[in-house]
């Protein structure tokens, strides 16, 4: 969908420019602005490379597992079905820990992470949306393909994000941020007085959002059970 907007946005301003008889400026402006990306890009760089060392030497140092057991708490209010130590449960904490100090690239590869763990703990629940493509369920084999049993109907149509899945993309997505190292690193490129005039307004701004992605995701989940569960019965 992004690829097709950026399409339509680039075709309108080269058909504008055609038509308005500007095609020299259209072209300068995409000369200046591919010099402008490559700047951007060096100066990003830079600062990537800065934050990601102070994450490895937290890591290290023993920080970022003292900061995991601190938001162990929060942890367990938020997704109370996950199992104690469950690789999803570090996988989780690394992701937010790393989101609130605004590392957005560090924060990534352990969300992924996430998503891969908590999809191993719905194949290990029995999900049957999660099971290899071949696999026993309740006596009879379902085909991942036409996704029907042989012998017994089928109990799921398509694979469906489970309650953690979707509550910790609901954090991820709003997450609180200390030092919104992005904006600072953007507003410093295109020359602000003053670049880190920004983090109290993000921090305010963020507070609210994950506030709201806390109460929204409690609410949902208050009394639900997983699609499949509810078709079994339980």
């Amino acid at each position: 969908m992004l690829n097709a907007i950026w399409a339509v946005m680039i075709l309108i301003a080269v058909l504008y420019g055609a038509f308005t008889g500007r095609m020299s400026d259209v072209t300068n402006a995409a000369l200046d602005s591919a010099g402008e990306a490559i700047s951007l890009c060096i100066t990003m760089a830079g600062v990537v490379a800065l934050w990601m060392g102070l994450m490895e030497i937290a890591t290290r140092a023993g920080l970022v597992e003292k900061l995991t057991r601190g938001i162990a708490p929060f942890l367990r209010f938020m997704f109370p079905r996950l199992p104690k130590d469950h690789p999803a449960g570090q996988y989780i904490a690394t992701n937010i820990i790393a989101n609130v100090l605004g590392l957005g690239w560090a924060c990534t590869p352990a969300g992924l992470k996430a998503m891969e763990a908590l999809a191993q703990l719905e194949e290990e629940r029995g999900n049957p949306e999660y099971l290899p493509e071949e696999q026993e369920v309740s006596g009879s084999r379902r085909n991942r393909t036409t996704g029907k049993d042989s012998g017994q109907s089928s109990v799921m149509g398509s694979r469906r994000a489970s309650n953690e899945m979707c509550t910790f993309l609901i954090l991820n997505i709003s997450s609180l941020q200390l030092i919104p190292v992005n904006m600072i690193a953007y507003r410093n490129q295109y020359g602000s007085s003053n670049p880190t005039a920004i983090i109290v307004p993000a921090i305010v701004a963020t507070l609210f959002s994950t506030l709201t992605a806390i109460v929204y995701c409690k609410i949902k989940d208050s009394g639900s059970r997983e699609p499949w569960l509810r078709q079994k019965g339980k």
